[in-house]
């Protein structure tokens, strides 16, 4: 987990930027030592939502299948 302060996303932001695609993970920005916000990559932020709408898709599938509704068989 990275955390950063507000202050170094204000005076650092290319490296902060630069931190955020080379990990491909969220930043956690504090703010007075709180926290404020998740910053992260575009790319890691459209792999998360492509694995979030396949799992909304499967978790859907699934409540289909255990209602009773018509399966196929590969």
């Amino acid at each position: 987990m990275i955390i950063k302060p507000s202050a170094a996303l204000r005076n650092d932001y290319s490296t902060i930027s630069n931190l955020a695609k080379e990990t491909k993970e969220p930043i956690y920005i504090t703010k007075n030592g709180e926290g404020d916000m998740v910053l992260m990559s575009i790319d890691a932020f459209e792999k998360r939502e492509q694995i979030l709408q396949l799992r909304a898709k499967v978790l859907q599938a699934e409540q289909e299948r255990i209602s009773g509704a018509e399966t196929l068989s590969i």
